[in-house]
């Protein structure tokens, strides 16, 4: 679910770095380093092990977030998220820096938040037996993928869409996850826990309206600021 930094040209930040501090990426990276390269002696890509690491998240939400087990289902989507570390180290063993790998990293980040929310709205709509917080659950992943689009659309006609936006990709996914982890707790007694993923998803929902409005203000004061720049250069040009 994505190679850091610049080894597989990628610039946003995954949930699998968002979920480790700095140091404990370090010590991960140095515990993980002899398993990559075991995987690259056998043969084995970064890009499978990216699509491995997404299979698993996938898995792990639309099994077992439907029926309600948000709890187990949270731990197997955090032990894949580990694949974010091993590829990227991977990756930096090889010295590859590829582009399709950044391309598939970014799209298949995209599978995996769908399949997150998509777990959760399953849910509400069958026996969590809740239709507002289903739609909820939608507006936060057909959210979450328009605010990824305003910033990959706004870069791709040249602008820096410089903003950081109110809740971004790995906020989400971190706050959906661990309200996830521990409203699973209920299963186990813990009372009242349960209300943890609601309050989180609602969390998740304002936040990305509040980012997507934010990423859209600034693509329109840069569209401005950009064409402004090119009649004044067109201009001293023509005199």
């Amino acid at each position: 679910m994505g190679q850091p930094g610049a080894t597989r040209g990628r610039g946003d930040t995954t949930v699998g770095k968002a979920m480790l501090n700095k140091y404990a990426r370090a010590f991960f990276t140095r515990v993980l380093t002899p398993f990559a390269a075991f995987l690259i002696r056998r043969g084995v890509s970064p890009d499978t092990v990216t699509l491995i690491g997404t299979a698993g998240v996938v898995a792990g939400a639309l099994v077992f977030y439907p029926r309600g087990e948000f709890f187990w289902g949270t731990v197997v989507i955090t032990l894949f998220v580990f694949s974010d570390l091993v590829d990227g180290n991977m990756a930096r063993q090889l010295g590859r820096s590829s582009r399709w790998g950044a391309f598939l990293d970014s799209t298949l980040d995209r599978v995996a938040d769908g399949a997150i929310f998509g777990g959760f709205a399953l849910w509400y709509a069958g026996n969590g037996n809740d239709n507002v917080l289903c739609a909820v659950s939608i507006f936060c992943l057909a959210s979450g993928q328009v605010v990824s689009y305003t910033k990959a659309r706004g870069e791709s006609i040249g602008l820096p869409v410089a903003v950081n936006g109110l809740v971004e990709r790995a906020e989400r996914l971190v706050i959906s996850l661990v309200a996830a982890g521990f409203a699973g707790l209920h299963t186990f007694g813990v009372p009242g826990i349960q209300w943890l993923l609601p309050i989180a998803l609602w969390i998740v929902a304002v936040g990305s309206l509040i980012t997507l409005v934010q990423r859209v203000v600034t693509v329109r004061r840069e569209s401005a600021e950009a064409e402004e720049a090119a009649r004044q250069s067109a201009g001293e040009a023509a005199k």
